[in-house]
């Protein structure tokens, strides 16, 4: 759990720490936790896992005051141990600062890529901030390419409504991005639109342009001949390709974030280029498992 970009090459270790019994009472939530939303049946689902199988994976905390702790690392287990009313939780209590804990959350939880776009937006930046470090390095640090994270940071720019119905997954980012080059008011106008009309993001790229002024108004359109049959079947095999690529995606994600929850620490990184999606999956062999004992 070493983050040495942000530390200035200081390495945390809890594998070779003692695993503790905590008041779960003494415990609070990282101040500085990026993940917004919490999803209530995910962590109804995990606490029965956890009540199957026991806490495979103690929770990260930190002692803030005597007898007083704040969670580094595993919110949703400590959500989960709260649902099955656990008085006591399994943990491993580290020394660290304020800007050593944020950033460590921050870390931890944008490697598990469950964060939504606009979550990971302000975890990258809130990193980029208690750290100092620019785009370049923070991308560097996170096996991100720049542009990946300047994209996500764009999302900043749209104003808090837009970036709310992000969270709560009312729309898509992509719904996001297409609004980016609107002013507030235009802004609001769309998101109404979307939500209430239920716009896809083609319908809503096309809304935007004509916002804009980059698409004809439909009165202004000339006419065109109607579309062949072979045309219509083209385009409806782009669809159910895009379609089955989202499907297998979402597919890996599920997988992922199964074995996640049930103690495993594995690390992910995904990009979306033109052409294809790039997941890349690291899981630590037994022996590194064992390495602390």
């Amino acid at each position: 759990m070493a983050f040495s970009l942000f530390n200035k090459g200081k390495k945390n270790q809890p594998a070779t720490n003692q695993v503790v019994e905590v008041d779960v009472t003494k415990i609070t939530p990282n101040r500085f936790q990026p993940r917004k939303v919490f999803d209530p049946t995910a962590i109804k689902e995990l606490a029965e896992t956890i009540e199957a199988h026991g806490l495979l994976q103690p929770i990260i905390l930190r002692e803030y005051e005597d007898d007083k702790y704040e969670i580094i690392a595993g919110e949703r287990r400590f959500r989960a141990v709260n649902e099955l009313q656990w008085e006591k939780v399994p943990a491993i209590v580290e020394k660290m600062n304020d800007k050593e804990t944020a950033s460590l959350a921050l870390i931890e939880n944008l490697q598990r890529e469950q964060l939504s776009s606009v979550e990971e937006a302000q975890a990258y930046r809130d990193l980029m901030e208690l750290n100092h470090i620019t785009q370049t390095a923070l991308a560097k640090g996170m096996g991100k390419s720049q542009s990946f994270v300047a994209n996500k940071l764009r999302l900043l720019k749209l104003i808090a409504p837009v970036q709310n119905a992000i969270l709560d997954r009312r729309i898509t980012e992509r719904h996001g991005r297409a609004m980016l080059d609107l002013d507030e008011d235009q802004q609001r106008d769309v998101l109404m639109q979307i939500v209430n009309d239920k716009l896809n993001v083609k319908q809503t790229e096309e809304l935007v342009g004509r916002m804009l002024g980059k698409i004809p108004a439909a009165d202004e359109t000339p006419a065109v001949e109607a579309p062949k049959k072979k045309t219509k079947k083209k385009k409806q095999r782009v669809s159910q390709k895009v379609s089955d690529s989202r499907i297998a995606v979402n597919t890996i994600k599920h997988s992922i974030k199964m074995i996640q929850d049930s103690g495993m620490v594995i690390t992910t990184r995904e990009e979306e280029q033109d052409d294809h999606y790039e997941i890349v999956i690291e899981i630590p062999k037994n022996k590194q498992e064992k390495g602390g004992k």
